[in-house]
């Protein structure tokens, strides 16, 4: 693929034209939250196509989020459907992306739709790094397709972006530029958290730098505190900075969340505020900051700048308060307690801690390294051994 720096340039030029296309592949609840978001933004300058296998759900979902929004006299945004796409088939995504030519994709597609898998997880090995193989699959496909279509498309990802990104980076394959979620659905929780402690009720006027990996996105919104990992954490009010205990910040942001496909607004939340930060920096020409995992294939979250140096439009990892090293260790230290130990030429290596408990929990034996050709074979052994023995227990 092009440098994302070329593709930028594509991308710039159509939004100062007035004119680009949003490509959402996948319109489950994640998909169809972004839609709503996107439509509900009331700018005529942006056209949307959503692409999956199903013409007649997608349409359905399409119809409720036009319908809506006109509701609120919010929809000035036109609509596609490209249906008939499976997302094992590359050369049919590679056609629908030829056809369109995005300005972005949203890759929103799971190998498994409908489950948190978290639910199963959580509670048995306390790690998610154990559905990386699941998370990739598609997205690998995705990636393929924009490899060929040569696309000038910024490329947003949606599931397990902290090791999936590494994953096809270190693969030596075409990788998406940015991740949504994760440390996304953390930062705010920091801000809430830190106004409250301030006592102040404008916290949106409270900045924060911040990096950490996704087991603590998941331990601090569940239990308020790190497991005792010491994370690279400043916070601001009106620009100054404030020397607050990073235990009791954290310890505020255990709040009550709903579990199901309605988190999903938090996820499309954070594909939208980083579409919404490249036509911002374009059309204003400011910074702005989005936190992202993933990003540039490093393992982890980052805070990220879009906006121009040396009068380009670039995205660069924000060192401003903490260096790349300090962000990156942390990083490392969250994605192992996740169970992922490391991403290193093309294949995942799993913590022999995750592995143990996977045996415990599951009776199933993980193989330490997963290579790349090995992702096919391994998520059909964890829907197989793992996901589908689970579910019928549930039931």
């Amino acid at each position: 693929m092009k440098t994302l720096q070329n593709r930028f340039e594509a991308v710039e030029k159509h939004i100062k034209e007035g004119r680009f296309t949003v490509m959402i592949i996948g319109l489950g609840s994640v998909g169809t939250y972004l839609l709503d978001y996107l439509v509900s933004s009331n700018d005529e300058a942006v056209r949307v196509v959503v692409v999956g296998r199903n013409y007649e759900k997608m349409e359905k979902n399409v119809n409720i989020v036009r319908v809506a929004a006109l509701i609120r006299g919010l929809n000035k945004t036109h609509i596609e459907i490209e249906a008939d796409v499976d997302l094992t088939d590359i050369s049919a995504i590679e056609r629908a992306i030829s056809k369109y030519e995005p300005d972005f994709i949203v890759n929103s597609s799971r190998a498994y739709p409908g489950l948190k898998y978290g639910s199963i997880s959580w509670a048995n090995v306390r790690a998610y790094g154990i559905w990386t193989p699941l998370a990739i699959r598609f997205t690998k496909n995705v990636m393929e397709a924009c490899d060929r279509a040569d696309t000038n498309a910024v490329v947003i990802n949606t599931s397990y972006s902290d090791a999936v990104i590494p994953w096809l980076k270190s693969a030596g394959k075409a990788y998406p530029d940015f991740g949504s979620g994760n440390l996304n659905h953390l930062v705010p929780r920091i801000r809430f958290a830190v106004a409250d402690m301030l006592g102040v009720k404008d916290f949106w006027n409270v900045d924060v730098m911040f990096a950490a990996g996704h087991f603590h996105d998941v331990v601090i919104s569940k239990e308020g505190q790190t497991e005792g990992v010491e994370l690279p954490l400043k916070v601001y009010y009106k620009g100054e900075e404030k020397k607050l205990d990073q235990n009791e910040i954290f310890s505020r942001c255990k709040i009550a969340m709903p579990v199901d496909a309605q988190r999903n607004m938090m996820n499309a939340s954070s594909n939208y505020s980083i579409i919404d930060a490249v036509i911002k920096a374009v059309r204003t020409g400011e910074n702005r900051l989005i936190f992202t995992p993933g990003v540039f294939g490093n393992i982890g979250g980052y805070p990220v700048r879009i906006g121009y140096r040396n009068g380009k439009l670039d995205a660069w990892i924000d060192e401003s308060a903490f260096s790349f090293d300090e962000m990156n260790k942390a990083d490392r230290e969250s994605m192992a307690l996740d169970g992922v130990e490391d991403v290193v030429d093309g294949t995942l290596i799993y913590t022999d801690h995750l592995i143990e408990k996977a045996k415990k929990a599951f009776g199933v034996e993980l193989p330490k390294k997963v290579a790349f050709d090995d992702i096919e074979k391994t998520a059909g052994f964890i829907i197989d051994e793992i996901i589908t023995p689970q579910l019928a227990k549930k039931d």
